[in-house]
């Protein structure tokens, strides 16, 4: 039985306990300040060395695409042998990374030679000729892309016993378009080290270049890597690429890595005997109290600093908190605001729809199973008046025993927002007004290209009608009757296009109609075989029964079959097609159950692949009298439709070398079914 005697000793025990737990808790805190310290320092010392690699490998691009850029130069102005051995010798001289340079011909022999050092060749103990693979790569890299590319580096044994570590840049020489040659630089990895040494910060690091498997190639700095922080980076080239290790000399921290560090521990024991001596029971409450106090000042100053506005609301719906920024916002103060209902930031004109919705949400509140958090757009008011959108995330609000006592919402001023996708999209506006008259100086080649049909086809029927009244005959009438008639149809259609050229420079839609593929055809077949006589052409229509119908821009679209069949004629009018073989067909099938398909095939001699590669680009062409738009303007008119135009062999019976160009135009929109709406409540 514990007598009173013992009731101070259990207390100067229990002291004792707390206190020998402190000391405990504050050695261990310090054992992990040394501990992460160290840490800190290992992670700083590894940083500092990846930024120095990173700044090595910026820098070494740099050194390299100055040589690329000294080396580019000797082709400018294409010199002679003199200036160019002139110019040579004075890159040589102030590169001095560049150890070789050559000028070779397409077969890569050797045409030119100069070396950095002249009393020196650097290939004097193996041949230039047995260290080409390297370089070979290289150049063939170089014609497949027509740009400058690197080797991978290879080892040049020297009469000193030793080597360099090099690799060639291989740049294709051009004249008039033409590849006639390559420049061959041959780079010294070491002098390209310490070039970057020189420039690149690299302070207490060594610089070196690897192989993939970690063989050192070169190394260069102020001394020796401690092998302990490392960083790699890769230095991507044309066609070949380097890895730059960078190594630090520092090796793991000790104990104590700084003064710093010594300080800190030294505060801290300091700190060690100043809470064994200050602590007491007797200020536990003391010290909760003003932790509760400063948790609460910190929340104040919290919710006062925040930019967005915060407001607090109970069941009822009645403001009971504000913080500035909502005040701020709306322009009244908080006591202007709490408990006062309606507020007064609510526009009159949406007080009653506010209302029903908060009604609404108190409901499920009480239901207490409609409390979740949501974010929705609204309108508030200023004092002033305006009104201003508002995004207002609200969750629910809870007591210290979990009852749901109101509402607390993030209000965020959505204004400027809102500003700024309205000039955006004015912006938008203007880049298009832009984009459009730009676009008007493509009118007048267009419109000259689309006209030249229909004005030649009046042309001929002028032409035939002159010809008729000359001699008469008692036809005459009805045929010059038939011209006139073709003339105003030809007209017309120039009417037409030049309604419809003017449409597609102003990007409006285009007029769409439903129309038989027959239709199509049959509005051009009169200025076809009129063509198709000249050259003794026949012409063949394989339609199918019924018709499959399309849904186009009925001008288009036949300007579109006038550009390919008289491109399909043009190329049958040469000696390698007989008159027995000049075949015109026209061909429409129904694709697939949205698309229908278009063909002209001709029995011509076909396109070589170097024409068809250029076929659909603006301006190209092969006749002197064309003007290269037909076919571009061709596929820009059935890509508006959403279809494609192509073209391959037309695998005739009569000239298995001919050409078939094929287009998809869609079929008539079918009914689609409506989807279901879904209303958002608010």
């Amino acid at each position: 039985m514990d007598t009173p005697a013992d009731a101070p000793r259990l207390r100067r025990g229990m002291r004792w306990l707390l206190w020998g737990a402190l000391v405990v808790l504050l050695l261990v805190a310090q054992s992990l300040l040394v501990m992460l310290t160290l840490r800190y320092e290992e992670a700083r010392t590894q940083d500092e060395t990846d930024a120095v690699a990173t700044s090595a490998a910026i820098e070494m691009r740099r050194v390299l695409l100055r040589s690329q850029q000294s080396v580019q130069s000797l082709l400018w102005n294409e010199p002679d042998e003199r200036q160019w051995r002139l110019d040579a010798t004075e890159m040589l001289r102030q590169r001095r990374e560049v150890l070789r340079l050559e000028r070779r011909d397409l077969e890569l022999r050797v045409q030119l030679a100069l070396d950095g050092r002249p009393e020196l060749s650097l290939f004097t103990v193996i041949g230039r000729s047995e260290l080409e693979v390297e370089l070979q790569a290289a150049c063939a890299t170089a014609r497949r892309s027509s740009a400058p590319a690197y080797s991978r580096s290879y080892f040049v044994p020297q009469p000193s016993g030793l080597g360099l570590e090099v690799l060639d840049l291989c740049m294709p020489i051009t004249q008039s378009g033409h590849l006639v040659g390559f420049m061959v630089a041959t780079l010294g990895l070491a002098a390209m080290l310490d070039d970057t040494v020189r420039q690149a910060e690299v302070g207490r690091h060594e610089l070196s270049l690897v192989e993939a498997d970690g063989t050192r190639l070169v190394r260069a700095g102020p001394m020796r890597g401690a092998g302990i922080y490392h960083a790699s980076r890769l230095v991507d080239l044309p066609g070949s690429s380097l890895q730059l290790r960078a190594d630090a000399v520092a090796g793991r921290p000790g104990l104590i890595p700084n003064l710093a560090i010594a300080l800190v521990l030294g505060l801290s024991l300091v700190l060690l005997g100043l809470v064994v001596l200050l602590v007491r029971d007797v200020r536990r409450r003391g010290q909760v109290e003003t932790a509760l106090a400063e948790s609460l000042a910190f929340r104040r100053a919290m919710e006062d600093s925040l930019v967005t506005g915060l407001r607090a609301r109970d069941v009822q719906g009645r403001v009971s908190y504000v913080n500035p920024a909502f005040s701020e916002m709306v322009g009244y103060a908080p006591e202007e605001l709490i408990g006062r209902f309606p507020p007064p930031y609510w526009p009159p004109e949406q007080v009653e729809e506010y209302l029903r919705r908060q009604d609404t949400r108190l409901q499920l509140g009480v239901d207490g199973g409609g409390v979740h958090r949501e974010g929705y757009e609204t309108v508030f008011m200023r004092r002033g008046g305006e009104r201003f959108p508002v995004m207002i995330y609200e969750a629910p609000l809870h007591d210290r025993v979990g009852h749901h006592v109101g509402w607390m919402g993030a209000i965020l001023d959505v204004s400027g927002e809102r500003r700024m996708e309205e000039l955006s999209r004015q912006q938008q506006d203007r880049l298009q007004a832009a984009a459009r008259l730009a676009t008007v100086g493509e009118m007048a080649s267009l419109l000259s290209h689309e006209l030249n049909q229909p004005l030649a086809a009046i042309a001929s029927y002028a032409t035939g009608s002159l010809n008729l009244m000359a001699e008469p005959e008692p036809d005459t009438l009805e045929l010059v009757r038939q011209a006139i008639e073709r003339i105003a149809e030809q007209a017309e259609r120039a009417g037409r296009v030049i309604k419809s050229v003017h449409g597609f420079v102003r990007r409006r839609e285009q007029s769409r109609e439903v129309v038989a593929a027959d239709q199509l055809i049959e509005a051009v077949l009169p200025l076809v075989r009129l063509q198709a006589r000249k050259s003794g052409t026949r012409i063949e229509l394989d339609l199918p029964k019924p018709v499959p119908s399309v849904q186009a821009d009925r001008t288009m679209v036949e300007q579109v079959l006038l550009n390919l069949t008289r491109n399909a004629i043009q190329a049958m009018e040469t000696d390698q097609t007989p008159l027995a073989q000049r075949v015109l067909t026209l061909k429409v099938r129904q694709h697939e159950p949205r698309w229908v398909q278009f063909s002209v095939a001709d029995a011509g001699p076909g396109i070589a692949p170097e024409v068809a590669a250029r076929l659909f680009t603006p301006f190209f062409t092969t006749r002197q009298e064309g003007m290269g738009l037909g076919l571009s303007l061709c596929r820009t008119v059935i890509e508006q439709h959403g279809g494609t135009l192509d073209h391959g062999p037309a695998n005739s019976e009569a000239s298995p070398a001919g050409t078939e160009f094929r287009f998809t135009l869609p079929a008539p929109d079918s009914p689609r079914r409506n989807a279901p709406s879904s209303a958002m409540t608010p």
